[in-house]
């Protein structure tokens, strides 16, 4: 019997489910409004996606045309969000796990490990791993980044049309100075996260 060492290794099957590894992150921790939104995504080896980068990094048009190439190529992928209810109900952090957890539950094809993006990790029934800076290190974690971006940045865009006094298209949500001009103006919105300080302020 050969040893250990002499085995040839193991190619992975991308079909063979034990193997499967599922990227997972966020998007929309820091905004005042709106929800957080995660993304899993098991990337399929055998049709790679070229250009996969965090998302942070990508224009909006480079990420929106890597949403419908991760959409068609990967294996499967879920997006899943906690709501500003949620939110303000548990705080960002437990609002945050609750979303990534919906996300991996959400997949069709059960992963044997989950790379977390970031230094926490959700209750999922499989072993996971936290990596920091995740989406600039692992495709499958930047292919979730991507989907998380893309999908509360549209959502932003539909806010947007609701609500355009408060310039959602432009800052996303987050507490730039002509946001909180509005939240001045204006007062919150039912969109808007009430415990959040910004926020709070003002109501």
């Amino acid at each position: 019997m050969p040893s250990k060492k002499s085995l040839p290794k193991q190619a992975g099957l991308a079909w063979h489910t034990h193997g499967l590894v599922a990227g997972v992150d966020e998007a929309g921790r820091g905004p005042l409004a709106g929800p957080v939104v995660a993304a899993a995504v098991i990337l399929d080896e055998l049709q790679p996606i070229a250009g996969l980068a965090d998302s942070k990094v990508l224009t909006a048009a480079r990420r929106e045309r890597l949403f419908d190439e991760i959409r068609a190529k990967a294996l499967c992928c879920s997006i899943a969000e906690a709501s500003v209810e949620e939110i303000d109900q548990l705080n960002i952090l437990q609002a945050t796990l609750m979303a990534m957890r919906r996300a991996v539950q959400g997949l069709r094809l059960k992963p044997r490990l989950a790379l977390v993006d970031g230094n926490r990790l959700p209750q999922l029934d499989m072993p996971a791993e936290a990596i920091v800076k995740g989406d600039a290190k692992v495709a499958a974690i930047a292919a979730a980044s991507i989907l998380a971006k893309v999908t509360r940045d549209r959502w932003c865009a539909e806010l947007h049309v609701q609500y355009p006094q408060y310039g959602f298209a432009g800052h996303k949500g987050y507490g730039t100075a002509e946001h909180l001009a509005a939240l001045q103006a204006h007062g919150a919105c039912p969109q808007h996260r009430r415990s959040f300080a910004p926020v709070a302020r003002v109501l």
